[in-house]
């Protein structure tokens, strides 16, 4: 039927459907889903120190691993999120994949070093595991309950110390990685009992032991 009058174009004319916007995958790139991507991330302690250890080595972040979110790392994520941008324009790629490919090509180190720091924590067994072994070659004998408990919080203590740091810098188009350790957890265990009264009595008695036996006492 062909429409005569303008009210007869009205009556009969057919809505036109109307697209909307879809919240798109933590990788599709639209505003909304990347406010989205953000919060979710806020709100996980893991996520949080896992993409700062990210966009640290990546160059973007600067300060220090943490399990907080903050104004800070949410401007590494926005330098990220523009550079992902602009790449993906020419060759889409998702964000993971993105941090990951800039840590090997230096893509965000162009503004100074980017440094990240290794911390060993030790659980309870691990601990426990380690000042066994010192006091065993140190006193020659088990360690207590109550050593165990002291001497794990003291390694909890230097976690910081003991933290290797990975300093990243870009020059030239080439990137370098130098690694520098911290103290030894072990040789601090070994310092701390040598130094107790136990411990000095242990080594006096060896270095008698040793004498004598250079003298052939025994």
């Amino acid at each position: 039927m062909v429409a005569k009058t303008a009210d007869q174009a009205r009556a009969t004319a057919k809505p036109v459907p109307v697209n909307t916007p879809q919240t798109g995958s933590p990788n599709s790139g639209t505003t909304s889903d990347f406010t989205d991507f953000l919060r979710t991330i806020s709100k996980s302690p893991a996520l949080i120190s896992g993409y700062s250890k990210l966009l640290k080595s990546a160059g973007y972040y600067k300060g220090k691993i943490t399990s907080k979110y903050s104004l800070a790392l949410q401007k590494a994520f926005s330098a990220a999120e523009q550079d992902r941008a602009e790449l993906s324009a020419i060759t889409p790629i998702g964000r993971d994949e993105f941090l990951k490919q800039a840590i090997g090509q230096g893509t965000g180190s162009d503004k100074g070093p980017s440094v990240v720091e290794d911390i060993t924590a030790y659980t309870p067994e691990a601990a426990k595991m380690l000042i066994e072994s010192v006091i065993k070659d140190t006193l020659g004998r088990k360690a207590t309950a109550a050593e165990i408990v002291k001497y794990t919080s003291n390694l909890k203590k230097i976690q910081q110390q003991a933290a290797s740091t990975t300093t990243y810098k870009t020059v030239g188009g080439k990137q370098t990685r130098v690694t520098t350790p911290g103290i030894s957890e072990q040789q601090y265990l070994v310092d701390q009992i040598s130094g107790t009264d136990e411990g000095k009595a242990n080594k006096i008695l060896g270095f008698y032991e040793t004498f004598m036996n250079a003298l052939g006492g025994r």
